[in-house]
């Protein structure tokens, strides 16, 4: 078995919403030793860097040289090699599902996953944690069954769109801030909420 638990984030050209997805994560999340973080764009502009518009938004979050990312190009054995799998939106989701069929459970969009989370009760969470035993790698693979568990009480949303992160690449500074606003607030619930596992482990 793994020694880590990995959790990759996709989007397109991996240069806008999906790094910073990542770099969140790495903020967020202390358990480095343990968590491992890695994103890649489905139709990647490979080794590119984060656009200008991107790092002044992750550098006010916090994050430290942002400007080191380079864009990679996802591949089956990326998607195979992760535990968790966040996408941008519901068509980066469909892609890495025809690259390894067998990745389906492990797939949200971004907002899909903060949905259940928000949907997940302690309650049920606790339920699974007690299931996982005490390995760190197992409880964090039951806070997330725990969540996809919560499907049946989320309510379908009225505009599917409203799944998708909106793509900035190309767009105004105001498309970026858009993009952050949503992607920020959803991110961070997802961190807390592994958070959970490694605080009770």
């Amino acid at each position: 078995m793994s020694n880590s638990f990995t959790i990759l984030t996709v989007c397109t050209g991996n240069i806008c919403r999906s790094p910073l997805a990542k770099q969140l994560l790495e903020l967020e999340l202390p358990g480095a030793d343990i968590i491992r973080v890695d994103s890649a764009g489905v139709q990647a502009m490979v080794d590119s860097p984060m656009p200008e518009q991107s790092l002044e938004i992750a550098r006010k979050q916090g994050i430290e040289n942002p400007e080191e990312h380079r864009a990679k190009q996802i591949t089956e054995e990326l998607v195979n090699q992760s535990d968790l799998i966040l996408a941008m939106d519901r068509g980066h989701r469909k892609s890495i599902v025809q690259l390894s069929p067998r990745a389906t459970r492990k797939v949200f969009t971004v907002v899909d996953l903060a949905r259940l989370i928000e949907a997940t009760t302690d309650a049920d969470l606790q339920e699974e944690l007690n299931l996982a035993g005490d390995s760190v790698i197992d409880r964090l693979h039951a806070t997330v069954e725990a969540a996809r568990l919560s499907r049946s009480e989320l309510n379908p949303l009225d505009n599917l769109a409203d799944e998708d992160i909106v793509d900035p690449y190309g767009k105004s500074q105001s498309v970026y801030e858009a993009s952050a606003s949503q992607l920020i607030p959803a991110i961070r619930l997802i961190a807390s909420y592994l958070n959970k596992a490694l605080e009770s482990a």
